[in-house]
């Protein structure tokens, strides 16, 4: 199995998110199932099949983060330069249609999410901003059709 990239900030997210689970999270789940085993019949007990459903969900997820920080590969940010788009960049692009600019974070997949502006190397506009420089014409399919953008700022925030 190949290494996921990951930056540093990203997989203190993912080990939070798994201490949360086992410390937090399950132990209140045992306290319902217990709580609605107290309560009688399982057979028609709500809770207790709610409580049992949630269970299996918690346990999932913490395999889905094990396996995760198991393939992570983090990635320093502290030596990058702004000269080109790097995977930890972010990259300020506007839409060659509509003027508007956007600045995106290049993260990995497992760091991705749109409502942070942080976006995949491996999808669509990631991969075209890879290895771009300022100044740079970009040209992505999307779902929508093609779009042209132009890269108007590379910047690196320096991790501690």
């Amino acid at each position: 199995m190949d290494k996921i990239p990951i930056t540093r900030a990203g997989f203190a997210r993912l080990k939070r998110e798994m201490e949360v689970l086992k410390t937090i999270s399950i132990p209140a789940n045992i306290r319902d199932i217990e709580t609605a085993r107290a309560q009688g019949d399982l057979s028609e007990n709500a809770e207790y099949s709610a409580a049992k459903e949630r269970q299996s969900f918690l346990h999932g997820r913490m395999q889905e983060l094990e396996n995760n920080l198991a393939m992570s590969n983090v990635i320093e940010l502290k030596n990058l330069g702004c000269d080109k788009a790097v995977f930890g960049a972010t990259v300020t692009i506007e839409d060659g249609s509509t003027g508007k600019k956007t600045a995106y974070q290049l993260v990995g997949p497992l760091e991705s999410d749109l409502k942070r502006n942080m976006i995949s190397v491996t999808s669509p506009i990631g991969r075209a901003l890879i290895g771009k420089c300022v100044g740079d014409e970009v040209s992505v399919n999307t779902p929508g059709g093609l779009r042209e953008f132009e890269i108007t700022d590379i910047s690196v925030e320096k991790e501690e």
